[in-house]
């Protein structure tokens, strides 16, 4: 079992930046795979990035163009969102998931075991 808590959401002018946090409790976490994903209104949940064990990204280049970064630290069970530049359009619902054991995708949001329950950011213009 892994229970996985968002933090750092909130309300942001366009152009400005959010650091987003999640913590993960229970299972051996230095041993997983993170993903970032978010779902707008209306929108099926998508993938912008995921950073492995030892720290190799993927990012959806489309979605993420360079303005957003994954890290993570093991030693303190967490994982980062740094997402600069925000546009009206990055307003969503964003979550963290975990893959227990590394498949080899980050991309495929079936192949994550457990989600966090989200937190909102809202761009304004």
């Amino acid at each position: 079992q892994v229970h996985l808590a968002e933090s750092g959401g909130g309300l942001v002018q366009a152009g400005g930046s959010l650091r987003l946090s999640c913590a993960a409790s229970g299972r051996t976490f230095s041993l997983s795979a993170m993903g970032w994903f978010r779902q707008g209104p209306g929108k099926e949940r998508e993938f912008l990035g995921g950073i492995t064990w030892s720290g190799d990204t993927d990012y959806d280049a489309d979605f993420v163009k360079g303005r957003f970064t994954i890290s993570r630290d093991n030693a303190k069970n967490l994982v980062f969102l740094q997402m600069n530049s925000l546009k009206p359009e990055d307003t969503a619902v964003y979550y963290c998931a975990v893959q227990l054991l590394y498949n080899g995708n980050l991309r495929n949001k079936r192949a994550y075991d457990y989600w966090g329950q989200g937190t909102q950011v809202t761009v304004s213009s």
